[in-house]
């Protein structure tokens, strides 16, 4: 029995190798036949494109609306507005259905509570899927419950909390889930989230409705649904909130 070290095994390997590669046959990738539309970028990359819909320019709430379709009840000041507790969650007047989000968020500065009870709110997708806003900034808690998780589902791949009272974003990537006619999930939502910068939530697959008390589940609705903030009790503030349809 012969045997090979591995330098030789590598050149033997070398010798039967096609010295190129066969040439890429055009034919299987035919080009796009639609110019790809012009987009004038923000001066920065938290400002919004040219074909953003602005959700909050830091003056009003016109565009929004508490639950039961009221006027929203949040304190709007210095270019942001604020959770007013017990008034209720506040949703966009128009839906959506697949989006790119960019949102700016801040838990109050002087720290009360702990875990969950500390600067708690999410962002609701369609208003049915969270991700979740919280002060994670040296404060424990369960994985799949810290800032930028998709609550109770997938825990954020690091932690990239800046500490409380400093302004964060979340850069979204969403594709909303499909039903058949009968209601029934043919195709997972799926979610991408930048946190500060660093890569969360990487494409993943959303089980359902991201419930605290319960597991899971797709309930059918409609292709598009108004985005909504939580009103957790905490004085939460937003601020810079734009989306383009996908």
């Amino acid at each position: 029995m012969v045997t090979l070290t591995p330098e030789v095994g590598f050149v033997l390997l070398l010798a039967v190798l096609p010295l190129e590669l066969p040439a890429q046959d055009p034919g299987a990738f035919p080009p796009p036949k639609m110019e790809p539309p012009i987009v004038t970028p923000g001066k920065t990359s938290a400002d919004p494109p040219s074909d953003a819909i602005v959700l909050f320019d830091g003056k009003s709430l016109a565009g929004w609306r508490s639950a039961d379709g009221s006027a929203a009840k949040w304190q709007v000041r210095d270019g942001y507005m604020e959770v007013a507790p017990g008034t209720g969650d506040i949703q966009t007047a128009q839906p959506f259905g697949d989006c790119q989000l960019h949102i700016e968020w801040a838990t109050p500065a002087v720290v009360r509570g702990e875990g969950q009870e500390r600067g708690n709110s999410g962002v609701f997708l369609m208003g049915h899927y969270e991700i979740q806003v919280l002060d994670s900034y040296d404060n424990k808690t369960y994985f799949h419950g810290q800032a930028g998780s998709v609550y109770k589902q997938y825990a954020p791949l690091v932690n990239a909390s800046r500490p409380p009272g400093q302004w964060q974003s979340y850069d979204i990537i969403f594709r909303a889930p499909r039903f058949d006619e009968q209601g029934k999930p043919i195709e997972r939502a799926r979610v991408t989230v930048l946190h500060n910068g660093a890569l969360i939530q990487n494409n993943v697959a959303i089980f359902g409705n991201t419930y605290h008390d319960r597991a899971a589940v797709y309930t059918a609705h409609a292709p598009l649904e108004p985005l909504r903030l939580q009103d957790h009790g905490n004085l939460v503030r937003y601020r810079n909130i734009w989306i383009r349809r996908l």
